[in-house]
C-alpha cells in the first residue's frame, strides 16, 4: 500500500452523506450498476438470488471471525484452496439476519445440499470450494472499486479531499485487506437487500425492477436538471419513454419469461412501475408507493454513507 496516497484527515460520515446527496445524479449509475449488476449475478449460480445469498451469509461467518479477532487477510489468501467448515446451520438465524421465510430457508439449504454446494462429514458442515469461486468478488470488487473512484471525484470538487485514488489503487487497497472490506460491504448487502425485501416480497421481483430502472437511467433522454437526490429521482420517473419489453428483461436476467412476467404484474399493480398500450415498461412511481420507496431510498443512501465512510477511512488506516 505504499504507493496508495496518504488521505491526511479522517472523512467525516455526515459529510459523506452530504456529498452523496448532493451529487446524487453523478454517483447513481454506478450504484444502481454495481446493485442490478449484484442481483443478476447471484441469480445466474443458482437460479435463486436467496440460495446465493445464504452462501454468502455462511461465508461471511469466516468475516466476521476475522473480524472479531483483529485477523486481517487479504483477497488472494481468502480465495485460495478455500473450504468453510461451519458448526452447524442455525436455520433460525439464517431466516431472521435474511429475513427469509425459516420453511423456504430449510427447503434452499436441502436443495444446496444435494447439488453438493453445502455438504455434510459427520458432525462437520462444509461449504463446497466451488461455493467460494462462485462468490469471489471479481466484478463486484471493480464496480466498488469505480464507485468510491467516482465519489473520490466528488469529494475533492466539493474540497473534502486534496487527492483522487486511481480505480486500481482503490481495489488494491481493497485486496489488501479484503476481509475487513468485505465484511463491511456484505453487511451493508445483507441491510439493504433486506429492505427491499419487506416491500416487493422476493428480490428476483427486485432484480427485475431495478433493471427498469437501469433502463430508465441509461436513456439518452434522461438529462436531469439538477444533481441532488430528491430532484433525480423526480426527474427519473416517467422520463423513459420507450420502456422495455419482458423478454428483453428475461434475456438480461436469464430468469424466465413467465417469472419475469408475473413479477412485472405485482409491481404494475402496486404502483412502482407503469405499463403501456405496447406492453412496455417504464420506472413511474405513483401514490404511496413513491412515499415508501422515497423512505427507504433516504435510509439506504445513510447505510451506503456508513459503507464508504468504513471504506475510506481503512484506506487511511492501511496507508499510515
Amino acid at each position: 500500500m505504499a504507493n496508495l496516497p496518504s488521505i491526511s484527515s479522517q472523512i467525516n460520515e455526515q459529510i459523506i452523506h452530504k456529498v452523496i446527496k448532493k451529487n446524487f445524479a453523478q454517483l447513481a449509475p454506478y450504484f444502481y450498476s454495481l446493485i442490478s449488476n449484484w442481483l443478476i449475478r447471484a441469480y445466474e449460480h443458482y437460479k435463486d438470488i436467496d440460495k446465493f445469498i445464504i452462501i454468502i451469509y455462511l461465508i461471511n461467518k469466516d468475516l466476521i471471525f476475522f473480524r472479531k479477532n483483529g485477523i486481517k487477510i487479504d483477497y488472494e489468501t481468502f480465495y485460495k484452496d478455500k473450504t468453510l467448515e461451519i458448526e452447524k446451520i442455525n436455520i433460525s438465524d439464517i431466516a431472521k439476519d435474511l429475513q427469509i421465510p425459516k420453511e423456504s430457508v430449510r427447503r434452499k439449504v436441502l436443495e444446496l445440499e444435494k447439488k453438493g454446494v453445502i455438504k455434510k462429514t459427520g458432525k462437520k458442515i462444509f461449504v463446497d470450494r466451488s461455493a467460494f469461486y462462485a462468490a469471489q468478488a471479481k466484478n463486484t470488487l471493480s464496480e466498488l472499486s469505480n464507485l468510491l473512484h467516482e465519489f473520490n471525484k466528488l469529494l475533492k470538487k466539493d474540497k473534502f479531499a486534496k487527492e483522487i485514488f486511481e480505480v486500481s489503487d482503490i481495489s488494491s487497497s481493497i485486496k489488501e485487506n479484503f476481509s475487513f472490506c468485505w465484511y463491511q460491504f456484505y453487511k451493508f448487502l445483507f441491510i439493504y437487500t433486506n429492505r427491499w425485501r419487506v416491500v416487493v416480497r422476493d428480490l428476483e421481483t427486485f432484480c427485475i425492477g431495478m433493471l427498469v430502472i437501469i433502463n430508465a437511467m441509461y436513456n439518452k433522454e434522461f438529462k436531469p436538471s439538477k444533481s441532488n437526490l430528491n430532484a433525480y429521482r423526480k426527474e427519473l420517473m416517467g422520463s423513459d419513454s420507450r420502456g422495455v419489453n419482458a423478454m428483453s428483461i428475461s434475456e438480461i436476467t436469464n430468469i424466465p419469461r413467465p417469472t419475469v412476467v408475473r413479477k412485472l404484474k405485482f409491481l404494475i399493480d402496486n404502483k412502482f412501475l407503469d405499463i403501456n398500450e405496447k406492453k412496455l415498461i417504464s420506472f413511474n412511481v405513483k401514490g404511496s408507493a413513491f412515499q415508501t420507496t422515497a423512505n427507504l431510498q433516504n435510509k439506504n443512501i445513510e447505510s451506503l454513507s456508513n459503507l464508504i465512510y468504513r471504506l475510506f477511512n481503512q484506506i487511511k488506516i492501511i496507508n499510515s
